[in-house]
């Protein structure tokens, strides 16, 4: 076997050459081996160089998964550039800030997705919008535009001598140079763009595929968006690593899921906890040959020990939790052999390098070569997140048993998780400070049996405003994505308090009904 590769562009090229004719992909109709893939990503690369893309640009991409997304992300590396995806579920609005924070050389983007069309939602926040090169990802069919290139008639942009150059490029990318930046929306209210090198990347999938026992012969399922590290680092670079066939899923149905699972001979399945009590509950699950299920990997949300015992008697062969972040990825993980009661009520170990400490008020503490490099543009914030000892504080709250496994217990942050997506309540407050007649508000997450968590928002408005549930909700559809809407909205004369004036979301936690 060769050296193992410490960049995306030489784990690919390790690729081509290792598992060749191999299936790296398998998207409906659209089947490449890793030979295909590798060649994909040339014509992709060559064509960013012929569009006057240079080593260390930034590629966004806004796009579901598909196979298009994985030769995009394979394609920008490749020419030396950085990639940075949008959450799809993300406005117009959302998404323009992100484009416009890292000056986007080149824009991937979905034409119409989920009834909406994204590009056309960029030019209604901002009519002025100029990107250099846009590349469209088509979803039924979409309407040719001006300025837009369609992604298959962009490959076609590559020549021999664009090819050649971006070989080159691929060979001159060096371990410490940036990957990507994923961002997340922070406490602050605003999105932090975490920035990753290629050798951290490459690091965190080596060791999650490690963990996962992945290998050539698994066809792996990836629900969790691209967009997302699940998605992105967890999925197609453990597939990239370990010669596994990607199978992507842009929208979750469960028939759908299932059906997939049965004709591509799926064994590997993370996801949320939801998706498995979905599917071990479905009627006509016996219907469908799920015969090839393998390994579950799954987290973000407490998983009941029953949970486990069933997917493991029922479905899988082994089922294992993990616990990370976008700063740091994945910092702990299960392993096969663990027992139910030990999946359920931890996140399991330390892996890919990390140390794990519990610190002041139980705060969870990470320290290793693969916390991020920091935030983008953002020195402050990086200094806040990264002490001078290099622990990453994360914001969870937990404990660490004799055997180093981690359970999470609560949050110091905020921030709560609706069907698998991080929503902070800081930017859904912020936002309604915007909506006139609010005089204050406070969001807070609340059990939901499918979601996991949804929001409830207190308000106190001026008098006479005249706000509804109904009012306060369409304002907020209009301004940030769908998981962050919150479910249910209370109107309150005022928001307790403590002495200081910090408003006191433990009393609002305690109203459950």
């Amino acid at each position: 076997m060769t050296e193992q590769p410490r960049t995306i562009p030489s784990a690919l090229i390790r690729a081509a050459e290792e598992f060749g004719e191999r299936a790296a992909i398998a998207d409906g109709d659209t089947r490449l081996t890793f030979a295909q893939l590798h060649q994909r990503v040339r014509d992709f690369a060559g064509a960013l160089i012929n569009r006057g893309v240079k080593a260390g640009d930034r590629v966004v991409i806004w796009a579901p998964n598909t196979y298009h997304w994985v030769i995009a992300l394979l394609g920008a590396q490749y020419a030396g550039a950085a990639i940075i995806p949008i959450n799809t579920r993300y406005t117009g609005t959302e998404a323009l800030d992100i484009i416009e924070r890292v000056d986007a050389a080149a824009l991937v983007v979905v034409g119409t997705f989920l009834k909406a069309d994204r590009y056309q939602q960029l030019l209604d926040a901002n009519p002025d919008l100029r990107i250099p090169t846009v590349i469209q990802v088509p979803i039924d069919g979409d309407d040719d535009r001006d300025g837009v290139i369609e992604f298959e008639d962009f490959l076609a942009l590559a020549t021999d001598a664009a090819r050649t150059e971006a070989d080159a490029r691929a060979a001159k990318v060096q371990p410490d140079d940036v990957s990507d930046i994923l961002f997340t929306s922070g406490t602050t209210g605003r999105s932090k763009g975490a920035i990753t090198a290629h050798r951290q990347s490459i690091a965190v999938a080596k060791s999650w595929g490690e963990c996962a026992e992945v290998t050539a012969d698994d066809n792996f399922l990836i629900i969790s968006p691209f967009f997302h590290t699940f998605g992105y680092k967890a999925g197609i670079l453990v597939c990239l690593l370990n010669g596994a066939t990607i199978v992507p899923v842009s929208v979750f149905n469960i028939d759908d899921t299932l059906a997939l699972v049965s004709s591509e001979k799926i064994s590997i399945l993370p996801g949320a906890p939801t998706i498995y009590q979905t599917i071990l509950d479905h009627p006509r699950r016996s219907e469908y040959d799920l015969s090839s299920l393998r390994i579950a990997i799954t987290g973000a949300a407490p998983v009941p020990v029953a949970l486990v015992e069933r997917m493991q008697a029922e479905l899988f062969d082994a089922v294992l939790t993990a616990y990370g972040l976008t700063e740091a990825v994945v910092a702990t993980m299960c392993r096969t052999d663990d027992d139910p009661v030990t999946v359920s009520t931890s996140s399991g170990r330390a892996t890919a390098d990390f140390e794990v400490k519990i610190g002041d008020q139980g705060e969870i503490l990470l320290r290793g070569p693969n916390v991020m490099l920091g935030y983008l543009d953002g020195p402050e914030s990086t200094a806040k997140a990264i002490d001078a000892d290099g622990w990453l504080h994360t914001g969870d709250v937990g404990t660490l048993d004799e055997r180093g496994y981690l359970d999470i217990t609560d949050r110091l942050k905020d921030m709560y998780v609706s069907g698998g997506f991080n929503v902070y309540p800081a930017e859904i407050e912020g936002m309604l400070a915007r909506l006139p007649g609010v005089h204050e508000s406070a969001a807070i997450g609340i059990p939901d049996h499918r979601m996991g968590e949804v929001g409830r928002v207190y308000i106190a408005q001026l008098d006479g405003a005249g706000l509804t549930e109904e009012s306060v909700i369409a304002f907020l559809k209009e301004k940030i994505a769908g998981f962050k809407v919150p479910r249910e909205v209370r109107f309150v004369d005022h928001l307790p308090r403590n002495p200081s004036g910090k408003v006191l979301k433990t009393v609002l936690r305690e109203e459950q009904s």
